[in-house]
């Protein structure tokens, strides 16, 4: 596998409109299925993924969204949550400079997927009681950016889907707000459509800054966006926990 290169910048893959090819009507796909054939084969991302070894052209969200943001530092801790297949966690292993000896990054889906050089993988549920104490311990300390790429399996109904993939988002702030070292940062999937007020007062209680962001590579008509916290404000000791002195 050719090693992932660092990506230039936000803007998007140059060629793309060489890139045409079409599947005929007759191939006796339907005209949906046919379109999304279509617009993958002439995706640049898809095909700069390719070139440059990356499980998936999402990797390319992460790269652009960091390169704006500076999320990743040699040397952080990283936990990707809904891994697979491994794209952000290529990104992430790349960028922190992540130990094959001792990973400082840790992915969990239910999904398999190949091992990712710098990344530990755990093949469980997220959503699982024991899931959240399993990836603290596989990472070894407080993590410095939790990610959150997570959407559920799509049903058909646009408002069951976005229900649906909004609470994976609620799951994955909760955990962050649990786990996350001082200054810390959680980027997660959410989409178009309203973030949850109950979300987004969450996050604003609990990090400095909070912003909706739409990397070039997520595609102009999905209706994908990033939820990006940044600086988490640290826990502080609940009122009946205090000493009585």
């Amino acid at each position: 596998m050719k090693k992932p290169v660092k990506g230039g910048g936000p803007a998007k893959p140059s060629g793309a409109r060489a890139l045409k090819t079409r599947i005929k009507k007759k191939s006796g796909l339907k005209n949906s299925s046919r379109r999304w054939l279509e617009r993958h084969l002439n995706d640049p991302y898809v095909h700069r993924s390719k070139a440059e070894g990356y499980r998936s052209r999402a990797a390319f969200k992460l790269i652009e969204i960091d390169d704006k943001h500076k999320l990743l530092k040699p040397g952080q801790r990283i936990i990707d949550l809904g891994a697979a297949p491994g794209g952000w966690l290529q990104v992430a292993a790349t960028r922190v400079r992540s130990p094959e000896s001792a990973p400082s990054v840790v992915g969990i889906d239910y999904l398999e997927m190949d091992p990712v050089p710098g990344a530990t993988i755990l093949l469980l549920d997220f959503l699982e009681d024991d899931a959240p104490s399993r990836l603290m311990e596989a990472l070894g300390g407080e993590p410095d950016l939790v990610l959150s790429d997570m959407a559920a399996p799509t049903t058909g109904h646009r408002r069951t889907d976005h229900i649906r993939t909004m609470h994976l988002c609620e799951v994955a702030a909760d955990f962050a707000v649990q786990v996350l070292k001082e200054g810390g940062h959680f980027l997660a999937k959410t989409f178009q459509g309203g973030t949850e007020s109950g979300l987004l007062d969450l996050l604003k209680r609990n990090f400095r800054t909070v912003h909706h962001v739409k990397p070039p590579a997520s595609r102009d008509e999905s209706v994908e966006l990033y939820i990006l916290a940044k600086h988490f404000k640290g826990r502080t000791v609940a009122p009946d926990a205090a000493s009585d002195d």
